[in-house]
Formats: structure tokens, C-alpha cells, sequence
């Protein structure tokens, strides 16, 4: 006989109707679920999809509304609130919201999800039954991933964080699920656990997976950094001491830029006409 448990589905059979609820077959066990749950009423006989899960008695109790994921699937849950000394409390699609608890996310505080993050699990559940969610491991992530095609190299794909260490981040692109890796170099910042981000893609792994960048293509970083070195003379009056001579010291000091980032930045200002350069000043025209 099907041993019946709190975090999975089930196909169970109508036995009847007792007040504002119906009564399903669970073999040892009737198990109740309210009538509300059904737009349209089923019948003595009929089969119903529902999940399981404890109710506040601590009786097994279904609903019709399925979950993103069991204790035996994985899906993506909605962040509804944070609690410093608990965890994360998640939206997994169902009639009720659970728990990650804090040891399952990252221990600097600023890496965890914030509302409307989402993040990719699993259910667990307690001794007591009580449900609670379970982040992805990077094994089981494996068994799920889906081949990136070759096609989507240079290309920028919506990514969640679901994974976060020192060398690097994991993601998975939504809706297809491509594993994507970024190198802590391709990244100005470290994302939030579960938090989506745009990421381009600069490499095509043997095993399908993907290497990416969260930092702008080079045109891009170029027009930033040319920015900081125009807003900067023009709150200096129009005129610098640095120019293509000074030292990588100087201008990292000053500008936080690399020489050679600062040499292409005066480069294409003077391209535009907006700069002179002149025994080592800089000048607005």
C-alpha cells in the first residue's frame, strides 16, 4: 500500500464530503482538503492531483494548488520576507510559504536574497512533517542542466545566482536552465544569492556549460571611463596634470582606472574634440 507523505504530490480518490470539505483515499488515513480548493466540485470516485503536507493539528492534509517543486523536483521560489534569525521565508507556488533556513544561506549577510529574489530548491521535511525548502546542490544541478547551444556565444541571457563561492558565482539562465559560470574577475561586484542579473556569454564549454561576464563589453567600460575623466576636469575647472604620460600609480590613485583603461578614456575624448593635451595637462576645448 502507497505510503502516503508530507512534500509530495498525489493522485488520490474522492471519498466523499464532510461539511466545507472533501475526503480523500490515503489508504490508513482519510486526508481532508477544503472544497474551496476546487473551482469545479468533483465527484464520489473521481481522481485529484494534490500535494501533501501537515496541517497545524499535525494531520496530513492535501491541496489542489501544486507546488514549483517537491521533495523529489526542484523549481524556482519567490522570496516573500527576510528573517535575520531564521532565514528566508519563499513563495514555492503552493497554498502556504516555508522556510530556507539560515545555515543554508551564504554567511556574509549582504550575499543574501532579498525580496522578489528567487531562489532554486527542493522541499525537505522534519520528524514533525513540517516542510521547508532545501537550496539546489551543485550535483543535483548537474543532473538537471540543460545543453547551451554554440549559438549563444556573445550573447546576454537572464541568470540567477544559485550558487556562490570565492573563485566565482553560478547561475542558471532563465527559463532554459544553462549553467553559467562567471570568474570573480568578470564581475565588478558579488550578486545576492538567487538574484537575477544580465549576463554575457564569453565562452562555450566542452560540457555545454557556460563561462559569462557580468562586467560591459569593452566599447562600454570605454564610454564609462571616458565619462569620469570628462566629469573630472569639468569639476576641476578644465584643466588636469594628468595626461597619456603620467605614471599607473598616478592615475589609479586619482581615477581608479588602469593606464591603459585611462589612455583609451583621453583617447576618444580627443577623438570627439572635447580635450587638448599640452606638456602634460589635460584640457577641456
Amino acid at each position: 500500500m502507497t505510503d502516503y507523505k508530507p512534500g509530495y504530490t498525489a493522485r488520490l480518490t474522492v471519498q466523499g464530503k464532510e461539511g466545507s470539505r472533501f475526503i480523500l483515499d490515503g489508504g490508513d488515513e482519510e486526508i481532508m482538503i477544503n472544497a474551496s480548493e476546487f473551482e469545479t466540485e468533483p465527484a464520489e470516485g473521481d481522481t485529484v492531483e494534490v500535494f501533501l503536507y501537515m496541517n497545524r493539528r499535525g494531520e496530513l492534509a492535501a491541496t489542489s494548488n501544486l507546488p514549483n517543486m517537491t521533495c523529489d523536483s526542484f523549481g524556482w521560489a519567490r522570496v516573500i520576507r527576510i528573517d535575520e534569525k531564521e532565514g528566508a521565508y519563499v513563495d514555492i507556488g503552493s497554498a502556504f510559504e516555508v522556510l530556507v533556513n539560515k545555515a543554508d544561506l551564504p554567511r556574509v549577510k549582504e550575499l543574501w536574497p532579498k525580496t522578489d529574489d528567487e531562489l532554486y530548491m527542493t522541499l525537505r521535511t522534519d520528524l514533525g512533517g513540517n516542510i521547508f525548502g532545501r537550496l539546489a546542490t551543485e550535483e543535483r544541478v548537474q543532473e538537471l542542466i540543460i545543453e547551451a547551444p554554440s549559438t549563444l556565444f556573445n550573447q546576454s541571457l537572464k541568470a540567477r545566482a544559485y550558487r556562490l563561492l570565492p573563485v566565482g558565482s553560478f547561475f542558471l539562465s532563465i527559463p532554459e536552465n544553462y549553467r553559467i559560470f562567471v570568474h570573480h574577475t568578470e564581475r565588478e561586484h558579488e550578486p545576492r544569492l538567487g538574484q537575477e542579473v544580465e549576463i554575457r556569454i564569453i565562452d562555450i564549454k566542452d560540457d555545454a556549460s557556460l563561462n559569462g561576464s557580468l562586467l560591459p563589453r569593452k566599447q562600454e567600460r570605454l564610454g564609462d571611463d571616458s565619462e569620469t575623466v570628462f566629469r573630472y576636469l569639468s569639476d576641476v575647472g578644465g584643466k588636469m596634470p594628468f595626461s597619456d604620460k603620467s605614471t599607473p600609480d598616478e592615475i589609479d590613485e586619482m581615477f581608479g582606472m588602469s593606464k591603459a583603461a585611462f589612455k583609451r578614456a583621453l583617447g576618444k575624448l580627443m577623438k570627439e574634440g572635447k580635450v587638448s593635451q599640452s606638456e602634460g595637462w589635460t584640457m577641456l576645448k
